[in-house]
């Protein structure tokens, strides 16, 4: 069975090798898209630090819609181009934004969120969707936080069997 560790994220380099070593070891011997977004979620959620939300959507059609996630219910159905998630869509590109408040189209799911980073989930050059943290503090996500997040994307999609 898994155990998480606490991590420390006083180093964050050193704070996502360590989630990304976990994470890798959770996903181990599962493909299942469904279990692994799960897994994922879960473990993101309650590892990293100033969250009130992590979770993903999927790409169905033109549209993202709402998977695994821990947190508060959350907006179902995005369109492709509409706030910080369909934005990251759009340009197949990790958006950081560090006031939602301040982000034309921002789609509020929990008032109590103020900073955002979505990253999309691209596996051999499809996009499936995307994972997207919130904060109740603004400002809460650095390079580093990307840098990170994108490298645990890279081994979710790897250790998933999408098309399924």
């Amino acid at each position: 069975m898994f155990a998480a560790r606490a991590i420390d994220f006083t180093d964050p380099a050193a704070g996502y090798r360590e989630l990304e070593t976990q994470l890798r070891a959770l996903l181990h011997g599962e493909r299942d898209a469904i279990a692994n977004l799960a897994n994922a979620a879960a473990l993101i959620g309650h590892t990293l630090p100033d969250l009130n939300w992590a979770g993903f959507y999927r790409l169905v059609g033109n549209e993202l819609v709402l998977g695994p996630f821990q947190g508060k219910p959350a907006c179902v159905r995005i369109p492709v181009g509409q706030g910080v998630c369909g934005t990251a869509v759009a340009q197949r590109q990790t958006v950081r934004v560090p006031d939602v408040q301040a982000f034309p189209g921002h789609i509020a799911c929990d008032a109590l969120s103020r900073s955002e980073i979505v990253v999309p989930l691209v596996n051999a050059g499809k996009l499936w969707g995307v994972l997207d943290l919130d904060s109740p503090q603004p400002n809460r996500f650095t390079a580093a936080d990307q840098a990170g997040l994108e490298r645990l994307a890279a081994a979710l999609v790897a250790a998933t069997d999408w098309a399924a």
